[in-house]
């Protein structure tokens, strides 16, 4: 009977343990097909972010982009008003000065203003102005040539006191003919340019200006707009070039100190 019992109780057991093994292998296995499946999606997510950062860079500095791009444009736009100011008044003085000289000489029908001028000669040296002093800096840039002479608001005030006396000679002095005059303001110019700039890009641009200019002026006076007194260069005077030159030269190293404090541009490869 003993033996018969011991029988029954070991077949019993045995059979217990079969049924609670497959249940036991199952739910194990299942548990670590869970843990499997938690540690590689915490594992390919950050994979993945790293992988799409890696395919869109750009998607990183849009916003750095657009904000350094809008202060550049407000830049601009700022630096452009200083200069047409610049220009505009610069204009009303030294053409009053022609003027009260009887240098320059502009039909009764189109003054209209307190300076006896003409209305459209502010707005178009303000707009001059702004065009020569804003690429000025940008030649600078282009040429990988940054002008770096004489850079401080002190030597820009007595670069246009000095533009300011080349103009007042040219309308205040007597010599014995043109010519005289000519080379005297043309040595001044140069001079100018000399003691502010010294810099290739200045030159060039200031003899491109006074070229451009001349002719402008040559075609505004040939359709009878204004005239000048004894012309002695086709229908202008011969030392006119020389103010245009002298002119840009000022213009192009106020637009380079109102430059000085915009960062520049980073290369991109």
């Amino acid at each position: 009977v003993s033996r018969t019992e011991d029988h029954t109780w070991s077949c019993s057991c045995t059979a217990r343990r079969r049924q609670r093994t497959p249940l036991g292998g199952s739910a194990t296995g299942l548990a670590a097909k869970v843990g499997e499946m938690l540690s590689s999606s915490v594992s390919s997510s950050p994979l993945k972010l790293v992988s799409h950062s890696m395919r869109n860079p750009s998607s990183s500095s849009i916003g750095s982009g657009t904000s350094s791009s809008l202060n550049l444009s407000r830049d601009v736009v700022q630096r452009s008003l200083v200069l047409f100011v610049v220009g505009t008044f610069l204009a009303l003085v030294l053409n009053l000065l022609q003027i009260q000289r009887n240098v320059t000489l502009f039909p009764e029908e189109v003054i209209s203003t307190i300076f006896s001028s003409a209305w459209w000669v502010p707005p178009c040296c303000g707009t001059a102005a702004a065009v020569i002093g804003l690429l000025y800096p940008c030649i600078d840039s282009h040429l990988g040539e940054p002008h770096k002479f004489k850079r401080e608001w002190a030597s820009v005030m007595r670069c246009i006191a000095v533009f300011v006396g080349i103009n007042h000679a040219s309308a205040k002095l007597d010599f014995a003919n043109n010519i005289q005059l000519s080379l005297t303001l043309a040595a001044l110019s140069l001079g100018l340019w000399w003691t502010f700039d010294r810099s290739r890009s200045g030159l060039g641009l200031g003899i491109t200006i006074a070229f451009v200019a001349t002719l402008i002026t040559q075609f505004l006076v040939y359709n009878g707009v204004y005239q000048y007194t004894s012309p002695d260069f086709l229908y202008i005077r011969s030392w006119l070039p020389c103010i245009f030159f002298s002119g840009g030269v000022t213009v192009g190293n106020i637009g380079r100190q109102l430059a000085m404090g915009v960062p520049e541009k980073p290369h991109s490869d």
